[in-house]
């Protein structure tokens, strides 16, 4: 049995798989963030660490085996998160997440100091918001006993998979996306460093996905009832295990996550360096994985549902709007209620609706929405198709896969055919098959393909593209001039 954990912004998942027969269970326990402060967006990692020790005999329960017939262990898990760590592994305050927005002012000045373009080019992504970097000047500000106090940092899932392991490492894509890394000596860059207020000496060693990193330690074992020394791999990045846990594994191969936001990954033979898009290292070598992700998702839509819809179901919402042709009677959706993250990396956009008039009802608005998605994730492939990368192939994942709708309008406006993965267990799946790499269970990253299951593809209409190509460009279109009005607008309301 080889074991998976993910540690999510709000659950910590687990998977054990059989390399025979695949997964045999799955569980999930729940953990808490805390925004203290505004843009702050927290998590106490001692709860990741507990519901580990906790969700270890609970999956192995739910299989019939014990603990003891685990051969490996994998941690994938959100990234970039910062811990300060002090000399015993423990975290000195609360893990700051990925999405914490609270080093809006050090992010304006890193940019000034080292250039956003010279950094986009040195390590595959500017100074935003997910950011290490500013992160570390604003502790360095605000909390400097803490960060005295600190012997290392890293991330989620690498912490958790050192806990298991009594080792100290990081895996090589929270060093990507840590802004932190220069991709030509691929290794952390000490002027960046410096310039964080950070120096290489309190960095941990760069571990790949399939490394072995050590060994289960005593005192895990004793805590979970794991044997003590089997392997624990590096692991990786919740969105590359989920990427290739969904079988993308050759250049070309492309992911849409509907999901509460919506994202796109793209496996690449080739290093992408955009600034409009993340880049992330795929687990198979010579491979990589740009990509992007649009703030909002399902999160606007149970909006929509909440707030203009009276709560009425999804699928009413869906058969309302599958009865309103193909580009929505003129009416289309900026659909930027959280801002916008790639391709347009601007958090004060905002949402609009262009061409309403009094014949629309809400199945149009709502069709609206779910086009305007099938909108941003075509932007992406735009930006792709600048580099001169088509895709091969297009699979879907997440909550928004169960909507026939919602996947026929990103078909119809994309213009992909979608391969629905069945029960996609997400990134647990991924991390489970890395600790199967590193125990020699797989001989190689292409035998994913024995666990990923694809339901009939979704075809495009072809009678609905030139409306789709029209509204393109007219979504295409809106956002520059509209951007005064956002900022306008913003600043009216604070």
């Amino acid at each position: 049995m080889l074991l998976g954990l993910d540690v999510g912004t709000t659950a910590l998942k687990a998977v054990l798989l059989d390399p025979a027969r695949g997964i045999v269970a799955a569980v999930s326990r729940s953990h808490d963030t805390t925004s203290p402060g505004p843009s702050y967006s927290e998590a106490d990692p001692r709860d990741w660490l507990a519901g580990a020790i906790a969700i270890v005999p609970e999956v192995c329960a739910a299989a019939g085996v014990t603990p003891g017939d685990v051969a490996a262990v994998g941690v994938a898990g959100c990234v970039p998160c910062l811990l300060l760590l002090d000399a015993d592994d423990e975290p000195l305050r609360p893990a700051l997440l990925y999405n914490d927005g609270r080093a809006e002012r050090e992010i304006g000045e890193l940019r000034a100091e080292l250039g956003d373009e010279a950094v986009l080019r040195r390590t595959g992504a500017g100074v935003t918001q997910q950011s290490i970097g500013p992160k570390l000047r604003w502790l360095q500000r605000h909390e400097p006993d803490l960060v005295a106090a600190t012997e290392r940092i890293c991330g989620s899932y690498d912490w958790l998979g050192g806990r298991f392991a009594g080792v100290a490492y990081c895996e090589r894509n929270w060093a990507l996306e840590s802004g932190l890394y220069d991709l030509g000596p691929a290794a952390f860059a000490d002027d960046l460093l410096a310039a964080a207020g950070w120096d290489a000496g309190r960095m941990s060693p760069i571990r790949d996905p399939g490394d072995v990193v050590g060994g289960v330690c005593d005192a895990m074992a004793d805590a979970t009832g794991l044997r003590a020394g089997i392997p624990v791999v590096a692991g990786l990045a919740d969105h590359v295990a989920s990427a290739f846990g969904a079988g993308l594994k050759a250049h070309g191969e492309v992911l849409l996550k509907l999901g509460g936001s919506v994202d796109m990954l793209c496996a690449t033979d080739r290093l992408l360096v955009d600034a409009r898009l993340y880049l992330d290292a795929h687990p198979r070598p010579g491979l990589w994985l740009p990509n992007g992700c649009m703030a909002s998702g399902g999160s606007a839509i149970r909006w929509f549902q909440r707030e203009l819809a009276g709560g009425a179901p999804l699928s009413q919402l869906d058969g309302e709007a599958a009865a309103v042709e193909a580009g929505a009677d003129g009416l289309v959706v900026l659909p930027y209620l959280l801002g916008e993250k790639t391709p347009l990396n601007d958090p004060l956009a905002s949402g609009a609706i262009v061409g309403l008039g009094l014949g629309h009802t809400r199945a149009h608005l709502f069709r609206a929405l779910l086009e305007s998605f099938g909108h941003g994730m075509r932007h992406h492939l735009d930006v792709l198709a600048e580099h001169g990368i088509a895709p091969t192939r297009a699979r879907v994942t997440n909550g928004g896969a169960s909507s026939w709708l919602w996947k026929q309008v990103v078909a119809d406006v994309t213009g992909l055919v979608l391969e629905p993965v069945v029960d996609h267990p997400g990134s647990a799946l991924g991390a489970a098959f890395a600790a199967g790499i590193g125990a020699g269970e797989f001989g190689s990253w292409d035998e994913i393909d024995r666990f990923v299951e694809v339901g009939p593809p979704v075809e495009p209409d072809p009678a609905t593209r030139a409306v789709h190509d029209e509204r393109h460009a007219v979504y295409r279109g809106l956002y520059e001039p509209l951007r005064p009005s956002f900022l306008a607008l913003r600043g009216a309301g604070e």
